[in-house]
């Protein structure tokens, strides 16, 4: 099973590869990962993708949050949650492949940042599924010249939080 994760982890030299590590000396591969900062300039947020079983990925949720630089942690997938992902696509377009352009932008809301038939930069927010689906359906109009996508963020629904998280349930659920 696919699991996100979010971490908040103390923002130090080394914290994030040990983190990373963990996961790796398991024998687990992080399918996605995301950093960024929070309000606090102390702790990043980390939210990353990993597969497999749910026992365990509790337990490696149990070995991550014995890390010192863990702060708090969260399998979003123990609940409801919101996720996200951006990816910006650049397409080679044939004579007329920007009109198909123009209508795949409005099926899946996206939105065009270059119309250059050389270059055309497509850029779209949505569950990564929905992602996928864009992305398949963009090779079809023009030649994929460049995918960046930027990895899975999610945020629980509902006032839990990831800094209540932990006063309101188990770590490993």
């Amino acid at each position: 099973m696919r699991h996100v994760i979010a971490v908040l982890l103390q923002n130090e030299v080394g914290a994030l590869t040990r983190m990373t590590g963990m996961f790796s000396s398991r024998g687990y591969n992080i399918d996605s990962l995301n950093v960024a900062p929070t309000d606090d300039p102390t702790v990043s947020r980390v939210t990353l993708v990993v597969s497999g079983s749910d026992a365990a990925i509790a337990q490696l949720n149990t070995q991550l949050a014995k890390l010192i630089d863990v702060v708090n942690i969260h399998d979003m997938t123990l609940g409801d949650h919101f996720e996200r992902e951006l990816a910006i696509l650049k397409l080679k377009l044939a004579t007329g492949g920007f009109a198909k352009v123009i209508v795949l932008a409005k099926e899946h809301g996206a939105e065009v940042l270059d119309d250059a038939q050389a270059s055309c930069t497509l850029q779209l927010t949505g569950r990564p599924a929905e992602v996928e689906a864009f992305i398949d359906a963009a090779q079809k109009i023009g030649k994929l010249q460049a995918v960046a996508r930027s990895g899975s963020v999610a945020v629980s629904k509902g006032e839990v939080t990831l800094s209540s998280y932990q006063k309101h349930h188990r770590l490993t659920g």
